[in-house]
């Protein structure tokens, strides 16, 4: 019956029909218009004036809009060096058998499904400079010179704002390693342990090469993940003080929200696009195996 379906051309098209339309109208229509709109000046409000790429030249020399493109780079970093090698650890470790190993899959991951409005208030009680957790812990082990506004000083608002960021999707990215560990053969890793092979020596040489597919998505998912950020930076801080944790997309929202500059900002949203599409396809290619087709 299955068989017999796959080889219907008109089946396959009837089932992926749904699929196709919701696709073109979710995506592929609003990235033609907000196109559309960058190519213009228009403050949403009446008729827009054609402006070709005079939007995109002006986020070059857009001092604000740079600052905010390079913290979401090092965001990215942040996530991809950091994140991800802890994700990798807590995978590895829950993989190779512990007590209570579900239980502690489950808690991990607790975080990611939270709302980020949640997230981002308990990070605030947690930086509050008058009763927040973290400065009462400095004082308390004897380098209260270390507590600090951290939300509100320019030059520790952006490491305050990525902490959660990073923290809130460890669990995200660490399931799915586990289940593409738990997903490989048990003969490999006994095989492995006949051979007298430690279980670093095995996690290295075996099962993180073997991850090798799994890694890729979550390297590409992590830093389009970081570009497109928004919403606990727009709880923390807003973007701020003074730009200093500006992101793309909060000073995308501010712009076309605040600024009425539309057109703007819709040339910051297909920059993102376009940065996202760019990277995930330069990840992929690192991740090819030699030989593997272009």
């Amino acid at each position: 019956m299955v068989d017999k379906v796959l080889g219907n051309k008109k089946a396959i098209v009837f089932f992926l029909f749904p699929a196709l339309v919701i696709f073109i109208g979710l995506i592929i229509v609003p990235i033609i218009m907000s196109t559309y709109y960058s190519l213009q000046e228009w403050s949403g409000f009446g008729k827009g004036t054609f402006i070709g790429l005079q939007n995109y030249k002006g986020l070059l020399s857009d001092p604000i809009f740079i600052k905010a493109a390079v913290n979401s780079l090092i965001l990215a970093f942040a996530s991809v060096f950091i994140q991800l090698p802890i994700s990798l650890l807590l995978a590895l470790t829950l993989a190779k058998g512990v007590k209570f190993e579900k239980s502690f899959v489950t808690i991990y991951f607790i975080p990611v499904i939270i709302s980020t409005v949640v997230i981002g208030q308990l990070w605030m009680k947690i930086y509050n400079p008058d009763y927040g957790i973290l400065n009462l812990f400095l004082k308390n082990i004897g380098l209260g010179s270390l507590a600090s506004e951290w939300l509100g000083d320019p030059k520790r608002a952006l490491t305050a704002t990525f902490i959660p960021i990073i923290w809130q999707y460890i669990g995200y990215h660490m399931l799915l390693m586990y289940a593409g560990i738990k997903s490989i053969s048990t003969d490999v890793f006994e095989a492995a342990v006949i051979d007298g092979s430690s279980w670093w020596n095995t996690s290295m040489k075996i099962t993180i090469p073997m991850l090798k597919p799994v890694l890729n998505v979550s390297v590409i998912f992590a830093v389009t993940g970081a570009l497109k950020v928004f919403d606990l930076v727009y709880v923390l801080t807003g973007g701020g003080p003074a730009h200093a944790s500006e992101v793309i997309g909060t000073y995308m929202v501010s712009t076309i929200f605040k600024g009425n500059q539309y057109g703007y900002g819709s040339a910051m949203a297909i920059f993102v696009i376009l940065e996202c599409f760019v990277l995930s396809i330069l990840v992929g290619l690192l991740f090819r195996e030699k030989g593997e087709a272009k």
